[in-house]
């Protein structure tokens, strides 16, 4: 029976002519290049045997060159010879077959050509040989691979099985070529479970979701059946559309066919519950697998860390390790991830020495989690040293140093790093402009920022995004350059994002201009309506601006809706705890604390502090201005100064913008101590060392 489902022509003959056609034009060149890669060969393997060179014969000896290591391919051309074999089909067949064995998937593609090419279709391509050459093709993810396997297929006369037919759909699947993968799939005269599950998977994994549904749905009319990977698929596509009640609804179908204990259904049903925002759920799951592997742990860790509940997360990884269950690379870079959000520098110096002892020391993954991590908590020379040392790069390993440097307000060397990046040939994508184009802002590199910023879709074909847009108001608005800013917002070829008003009004606040700022904090209020932080962003605009009855106003609207600002928090991680204070707690635990910190307020007087009146920040309570010198940054830092070490750096984290008098007290309290403190605040990243911050005093 012929296969059905050809999307690909067989090629078109060729009418006698003076000039032959562009095909024929290439296949001609194809089956000189061939003739002339063999005949080379073989010269070469004459010359080495016996004749000798004239350098030789007059006592000059060439410098010895290395040997190369001979591939699968080079291997295979040695066992036998290529003109002997053109009138054997199970000859050039067997050597594809033995490239592919040998994983030498791109010299087999080459091989095939040949006798494409050389043969036409007189050579009989078996099952076997087929067969290898989807493995070759899967790989190398070649698509021009599958379709000239595909086409010899269908033109050649041979007559696929089922079996066959699975594994070229497969093939088309694996290769990213859906639309015909779909067209072979509803042309295929016979199916059975394997090509349901091929043909869903490659649906889900290319983001179609709902058509994975509606193909659900015929599957189980027509068959009434589903395997565990199924399940396990369908699964993953209601975590993709983030809805609980089908992935409930599959649940309970995998309960009644007896696979929701199978392992691979159980780990989608704990993603597809944490992704759909029921964590309970994902834990119930987790707890009754009757053996929990790796994929399940990492699975219910990821799920933590990813409704933000850290430290629960890391008390999982610990009982993972109690537990005696083997880690993986990714156990470890989900780990580095969730201390890098928590600032817990003792836990990544633990999850390092494990990702090292595991034996991932080399992995990419984990060294670029490794990277971001020291990058964000000011340890920027060894998050350097370690990219450094990577034997393999990719681009999220060079966009979180680049960040990293930008973070630090070194955005020269940023951009030096952009530019060996670039000279390397590592292609950058849209998040290594964020990073450079912020490290341009940070640093207050004017002329480089836009250079690159106009570079992005000429250059590199790289649209611009709001994202890089918020930069460039950033950059404008620390040059005091409100109206271009302005015009930038408005210009823009898309309706302007929460971030790039947020960044004008940030401008608007540091150079006192508080008309454009109140216009830039109304259009956030009515973007997002109900964020506890706008109202208090416009609340403190209109006090600023003595517009008190817009202001009362504003307040009623927060008291109506019930919401409240929480009082400031502080956590600082010491001698692998952390500690958390809270602004305004004067309690008796507190007591050498406060004594410290008056200590620390008289000895920062000496240089220069001097206590700022009205410094409130858009997101702190009007009522901690009263009460600063307990502020929860203030406390953190007195506490981590008591308990460690003279040459320790503090890394604290805070849940609010850190306001204009911590800023300054914490800067001086850095410097007066000798020490390097680190906050990270809802704003952005702050280092504080010798008096000087690396923020630029703009945040």
């Amino acid at each position: 029976m012929d296969i059905a489902l050809s999307p690909y022509q067989k090629p078109s003959v060729v009418e006698s002519s003076s000039r032959p056609s562009t095909d024929v034009k290439i296949l001609q060149d194809r089956h000189l290049i061939s003739k002339s890669y063999l005949l080379n060969t073989r010269k070469l393997r004459a010359h080495a045997s016996g004749i000798s060179c004239s350098s030789v014969e007059h006592g000059l000896h060439p410098k010895p060159k290395p040997k190369p290591q001979k591939s699968g391919y080079e291997v295979v051309k040695k066992e036998a010879n290529f003109e002997h074999m053109k009138g054997s089909s199970s000859g050039l067949c067997g050597q594809i077959e033995k490239l592919v064995l040998c994983k030498s998937y791109r010299d087999a593609l080459e091989l095939f050509e040949i006798l494409e090419i050389e043969c036409q279709y007189d050579v009989h391509v078996g099952k076997s040989t087929y067969d290898a050459l989807v493995d070759a093709c899967i790989s190398l993810k070649s698509i021009r691979g599958v379709k000239r396997v595909f086409s010899y297929m269908v033109n050649s006369g041979f007559e696929p099985d089922l079996y066959m037919r699975n594994r070229v759909l497969l093939m088309h699947v694996k290769c990213g070529m859906m639309i015909d993968a779909r067209m072979l799939f509803d042309e295929m005269p016979e199916r059975n479970l394997v090509s349901w599950n091929t043909i869903l998977a490659g649906l889900v994994d290319s983001g179609d979701y709902m058509d994975a549904f509606r193909l659900f749905l015929i599957m189980w009319e027509e068959q009434s059946e589903a395997s565990s990977r199924t399940f396990a698929t369908m699964m993953r596509a209601s975590a993709g559309v983030e809805m609980i009640f089908p992935g409930q609804q599959l649940h309970a179908c995998a309960i009644k066919m007896d696979v929701s204990q199978d392992i691979f259904v159980s780990c989608a049903l704990i993603d597809m519950y944490s992704k759909c925002g029921s964590i309970e759920d994902a834990q119930c799951v987790f707890d009754v697998m009757p053996e929990k592997t790796t994929v399940g742990w990492n699975t219910i860790i990821a799920g933590y860390a990813l409704h933000g509940y850290s430290e629960e997360a890391l008390d999982l990884y610990y009982e993972m390790q109690d537990s005696g269950v083997k880690m993986d690379h990714f156990t470890f870079s989900m780990i580095l991830r969730i201390c890098t959000r928590l600032a817990s520098l003792e836990h990544a110096k633990q999850a390092h020495a494990g990702l090292v002892r595991h034996g991932f020391g080399q992995d990419i993954v984990a060294n670029t989690a490794l990277v971001d991590f020291y990058s964000k908590w000011g340890r920027i020379e060894d998050a350097r040293n370690l990219f450094e040392k990577m034997p393999l790069k990719n681009v999220i390993s060079w966009n979180a140093l680049i960040a990293g440097y930008g973070n630090h307000g070194r955005g020269l060397e940023a951009l030096e790093l952009f530019n060996r990046m670039i000279s390397e040939r590592m292609t950058p994508n849209h998040v290594t402009f964020l990073a450079v184009l912020s490290a341009c802002s940070y640093s207050g590199l004017s002329d480089q920022g836009w250079e690159i910023f106009e570079s992005m879709g000429t250059g590199f074909k790289v649209k611009p995004r709001a994202m890089h847009y918020a930069c460039m108001i950033e950059l404008l608005g620390r040059e005091g350059l409100l109206d271009e800013a302005f015009a930038l917002i408005r210009d823009a070829p898309f309706k302007p994002t929460v971030n790039m008003w947020a960044a004008l009004l940030t401008a608007c606040r540091i150079h006192k201009n508080l008309e454009l700022g109140k216009f830039a904090a109304e259009k956030i209020y009515g973007m997002e309506p109900e964020k506890l932080s706008n109202y208090v962003v416009l609340l403190n605009i209109y006090n600023s601006c003595g517009k008190c009855e817009e202001a009362a106003s504003v307040f009623h609207t927060l008291k109506k809706k019930g919401l409240r600002m929480l009082p400031a928090c502080t956590w600082i991680d010491v001698k692998k705890q952390q500690h958390m204070f809270i602004s305004g707690d004067k309690s008796k635990s507190h007591v050498q604390i406060i004594r410290n910190l008056k200590k620390l307020m008289l000895k920062i007087a000496d240089h220069g502090y001097v206590p700022k009146k009205n410094s409130l920040l858009p997101d702190v309570d009007e009522q901690e201005e009263h009460m600063s010198l307990y502020h929860s940054e203030k406390l953190a830092v007195s506490y981590g100064l008591i308990n460690t070490t003279n040459s320790t750096p503090l890394h604290l984290v805070q849940s609010h913008r850190i306001c204009d008098d911590c800023h300054l007290a914490v800067n001086l309290m850095a410097k007066a101590a000798g020490r390097v403190i680190v906050v990270r605040d809802a704003s952005r990243f702050h280092r504080f060392e010798d008096g000087k911050c690396s923020c630029g005093d703009y945040w």
